[in-house]
């Protein structure tokens, strides 16, 4: 019985990766360095800090993850004051769904909390949680399950009577590892075939997993 839904953000609640990704793509092709869509796909779902090392290793010594980063995160805040936060198609629908049967919420995400929380408010959804974890809050990042298990002790639920929402592959083995329910809405990565075994639901909008909540309730 599903008494708790945790959701990532990024790609899942919010349509930012593409938007990231142009950013990254504008930034590297200025500083010089090759860089196109799948490369960027490698560092879906990592922390800064897994993603930091993976630009060094990629790019070695006289790559400056930081001031990028930096970057990255202004100019993205500046293009959602100005054009708005992308929801994504049905997140709206299932938080009300959720409310309304009494399920507690609470969001997952590898992102850190000033990030999170300006795009939660700006988006309308912050009034439709009950707890918030975000990169900062955690020592491990996702494909590690602490993000998922923290998450499940702030909204007082057992792992086993949680549903987690994600669009990633380490956020979808971060969870399966939490021992949650998992439903995937694919974003920019389709499930491959070693986490198809660990998908609980598979949808293309999260207004479609209803359903499934509705035989777990």
């Amino acid at each position: 019985m599903i008494k708790g839904a945790i959701f990532d953000m990024d790609g899942l609640m919010f349509d930012s990766e593409r938007l990231v990704y142009e950013i990254w793509q504008e930034m590297m092709d200025e500083q010089g360095f090759e860089y196109n869509l799948d490369i960027f796909k490698k560092t879906i779902g990592l922390r800064t800090d897994r993603a930091e090392q993976f630009y060094s290793e990629l790019y070695g010594e006289r790559f400056c993850y930081k001031p990028l980063k930096l970057r990255s995160r202004e100019t993205f805040l500046k293009r959602i004051e100005k054009d708005g936060v992308p929801v994504k198609k049905g997140l709206y629908e299932i938080l009300d769904f959720l409310k309304d049967n009494g399920i507690k919420t609470a969001v997952a995400t590898s992102t850190s909390a000033q990030t999170a929380l300006t795009l939660i408010k700006k988006a309308g959804v912050y009034d439709k949680f009950d707890s918030f974890v975000c990169g900062d809050d955690v020592k491990n990042g996702k494909p590690d399950p602490e993000v998922f298990l923290t998450a499940a002790q702030r909204i007082n639920i057992s792992p086993l009577q949680c549903a987690a929402f994600e669009d990633s592959i380490n956020g979808i083995k971060s969870a399966h590892a939490a021992k949650m329910q998992t439903i995937m809405v694919p974003d920019l990565l389709p499930p491959t075939d070693e986490i198809k075994p660990m998908l609980s639901f598979l949808c293309t909008d999260l207004s479609l997993a209803v359903q499934f909540l509705q035989s777990q309730i």
